[in-house]
């Protein structure tokens, strides 16, 4: 399974911890605020708001906080909001990409710069790594669903472009232009999905060890510590004798 699959189960297990779930719902909220604020109040006229909910209903998010998110949006917060991508390496050369959503450019740009440094990684230019990473839609459903030819099949027929099956689940990808159509159909076919948002998917890995990857999961976890930051991807591949012993 590929880098970015293994860590949103690393994440998942993490997940059940208040801390982080307090955390998690927070920046879930914040991109919710901001995509209202963007475009229509209404998830069904606002496709980047429909994902946005979509995405906190699957982390169970509770609608009274949905609400008063897209609430939040009509009340003038999520104005001065900017989105910011950093790009930088980490432990063994890793490439990571950190999604950021701040009022404070120069606070988050300091801040994600010392994480960095701190942790064994350096921050780099903007495309210094993101060429190692394709934008993508990403549809996550459970095994239970169905067997992987008839996800395929689902996904063929709803215009994604590949699927990866496996025990844990099915995980479809398509165009990121694409997802909210995707998504939509394939949930006439297989109902709710697990999970629907946009990705950073890698199109090469760095092998890791589990040294290796112990430091790289105390730099992301430093980074996702920020309340700037929404989302870090990185580019990793672990044998699953490491990934067991994390």
């Amino acid at each position: 399974m590929a880098g970015h699959s293994k860590w949103a189960n690393i994440q998942h297990r993490k997940g059940r911890q208040d801390a982080a779930r307090s955390k998690l719902f927070s920046k879930l909220s914040k991109e919710i605020t901001v995509a209202a604020k963007m475009g229509d109040p209404d998830p069904d006229k606002n496709p980047r708001l429909r994902l946005a909910v979509k995405e906190a209903k699957s982390s169970s998010v509770p609608k009274d906080v949905i609400e008063r998110a897209i609430k939040k949006s009509q009340a003038g917060d999520g104005d001065d909001y900017e989105e910011i991508r950093y790009e930088g390496y980490g432990p063994n050369g890793v490439a990571i990409i950190v999604e950021a959503m701040t009022d404070n450019r120069n606070r988050t740009a300091s801040n994600v710069r010392s994480t960095f440094s701190k942790n064994g990684g350096n921050l780099g230019e903007t495309g210094s790594v993101g060429f190692m990473f394709e934008r993508k839609g990403e549809v996550v459903y459970p095994a239970s669903v169905g067997d992987a030819d008839d996800v395929m099949m689902a996904a063929i027929e709803a215009g994604a472009e590949d699927v990866e099956s496996s025990e844990e689940g099915h995980v479809v990808y398509c165009a990121d232009t694409d997802l909210a159509a995707v998504a939509n159909a394939l949930e006439e076919q297989l109902g709710e999905s697990d999970s629907t948002k946009l990705i950073w998917k890698p199109t090469t890995t760095t092998d890791m060890d589990l040294e290796s990857m112990q430091k790289l999961m105390k730099l992301i976890d430093a980074l996702e510590d920020d309340d700037d930051v929404q989302r870090v991807t990185a580019n990793f591949e672990a044998s699953d004798e490491v990934m067991e012993q994390l």
